[in-house]
């Protein structure tokens, strides 16, 4: 208890206040389990315990949309409403990026109207720039190369399931993508190991990997990188795959598809995980991933997965916008 109280007064003291987040990169062990409190607790109290928290009255929040997304934009709307704040949704429509005004103009723009900027956009670059010019935070909603608010879901999840984090071991079986860079930007934080399968030539970033390794080194956490799934699943508590053709990818369809054999998950691959073994998947999901015998399976935890997608965004939010202090007890990692 005394150690439960300690960890709680230390994550107490995390204040996130004013901070972007582009990257889980950036962001402290303390500060992700900090996110992760802040999201369990408004989940509580707002979904179970039926309480009304305008958390975000008078504050609005710009949607840049420059790739569709359901999850994306449904948990954040959802969300910033359901805190009394207002969301606005930009499509490429309604502003181009670099295009009709350069990202300097459009950043300082929306600092004069509104308090913090949710951006789904092709290059990591672009979240670079907007970042660097505006006064307000900025949130990465997806780029090429990260995809941090899908990880906090993935990881409040998970804590849920299992009762705590540390010593899990999680195997993604899939594309080196943006997903993946998350997950290599936090796990080791989080006490968790980390096996990944690629095909050849489909392998993560260079310098997300070194990163990574450094991280499991520092945290005393293992990774591990192979192009054989099963040996990725074997003696693992969480397979996790994505889609093999992201937007923008569709030339290349046929070629990926080919590429990727072997890579479908399936409960021939979970036979050699752990006998808890569960299932995420960030969705939308194609056949050739996940067969729908794991996919539909009480081992898959894809639609509380997608539905911490709200509780999360919310959470890191109310962290970046507000002086917030979590009411139930820290959850356990």
């Amino acid at each position: 208890h005394l150690l439960q109280y300690a960890g709680a007064a230390c994550l107490g003291s995390v204040n996130l206040k004013g901070r972007s987040c582009l990257t889980l990169k950036d962001f402290s062990s303390d500060e992700i389990k900090k996110l992760l409190w802040v999201s369990g607790d408004l989940k509580h109290r707002i979904k179970h315990e039926k309480q009304y928290l305008p958390l975000l009255q008078g504050k609005s929040i710009a949607m840049i949309f420059e790739k569709r997304s359901t999850r994306t934009r449904m948990s954040t709307e959802t969300g910033f409403s359901l805190l009394g704040g207002h969301p606005c949704f930009l499509t490429s429509q309604d502003i181009h990026l670099g295009v009709n005004e350069s990202c300097t103009d459009t950043a300082r723009v929306l600092s004069g109207f509104c308090d913090v900027v949710l951006a789904r956009v092709y290059k990591h670059s672009t979240l670079e720039e907007l970042d660097r010019e505006a006064s307000i935070p900025i949130i990465n909603g997806l780029s090429d190369l990260y995809h941090p608010i899908q990880i906090l879901a993935d990881f409040l999840t998970l804590q849920e399931h299992y009762g705590s984090l540390n010593g899990l071991t999680v195997s993604w079986i899939g594309d080196g993508n943006n997903v993946l860079h998350s997950f290599m930007m936090t796990a080791a934080k989080l006490g968790v190991h980390l096996k990944v399968a690629t095909p050849k030539g489909y392998e993560p970033d260079k310098g997300v990997t070194e990163e990574a390794h450094r991280l499991a080194k520092q945290h005393g956490t293992q990774l591990i990188l192979t192009s054989d799934p099963m040996e990725a699943a074997r003696d693992s508590n969480v397979l996790v795959t994505d889609t093999w053709v992201s937007m923008g990818q569709e030339e290349e369809k046929k070629k990926r598809l080919k590429d990727f054999h072997g890579y479908q998950i399936s409960m021939q691959t979970g036979s050699v995980a752990k006998s808890d073994w569960t299932f995420l998947h960030c969705l939308p999901r194609k056949m050739e991933e996940v067969d729908d015998q794991v996919f539909y399976s009480s081992r898959s935890l894809v639609f509380s997965e997608a539905e911490n997608r709200k509780w999360t965004i919310m959470g890191l939010i109310v962290s970046l916008l507000t002086d917030y202090t979590p009411q139930i007890p820290m959850l356990k990692f």
